[in-house]
């Protein structure tokens, strides 16, 4: 979804149009959940996270900048959300290799298995951030809080893991 489109939406919402509403959260849901997976690591907390996540959205909409980037500030909310929930629960963010969601695109098996397997949880989202999102890697640097070199480095990185594993799994 482009950052014009997003932007038409949430100016509709923020005009009281449920309609828009609707299809902002039919157009971005799965992104939030892949998303939101990578904090939470379970279906539960996650589809708890996206009502949250949703209604901050329905409530904060006056907040929002016509014109800015609607994807980030949803993710923003989104991450923000996933964090304090994660303080509450007073639980840590796994930096080892964690489950990303199986359930957020089309699973045929090998794509989203050998991410399971082979990436670590930021590695997951940036993935997830790039190629869900179509977002650049300068702009997931902001939205993780580390350098654009990080961001492409790890993405490089993760991609040549998943065509290893992926090229193995042929083998087999």
């Amino acid at each position: 979804m482009e950052i014009k489109e997003v932007d038409a939406l949430l100016i509709k919402i923020a005009r009281g149009d449920n309609a828009a509403f609707e299809e902002f959260y039919a157009r971005t849901k799965n992104g939030v959940y892949a998303f939101l997976y990578t904090y939470f690591h379970n279906q539960a907390d996650t589809e708890d996270g996206m009502q949250t996540v949703y209604l901050r959205v329905k409530q904060g909409i006056g907040s929002y900048k016509k014109g800015s980037n609607g994807r980030a500030w949803l993710l923003q909310i989104a991450k923000n959300h996933a964090l304090n929930e994660l303080r509450k629960q007073n639980r840590e963010i796994p930096s080892d290799t964690i489950e990303i969601v199986s359930s957020a695109a089309p699973s045929d098996g090998t794509v989203m298995d050998a991410m399971k397997k082979t990436l670590t949880q930021e590695e997951q989202r940036i993935v997830t951030l790039h190629v869900l999102w179509g977002y650049k890697h300068k702009e997931i640097a902001q939205i993780i809080g580390s350098p654009t070199g990080t961001v492409t480095s790890k993405y490089k990185r993760a991609i040549e893991k998943l065509q290893k594993y992926l090229k193995e799994e042929e083998r087999k």
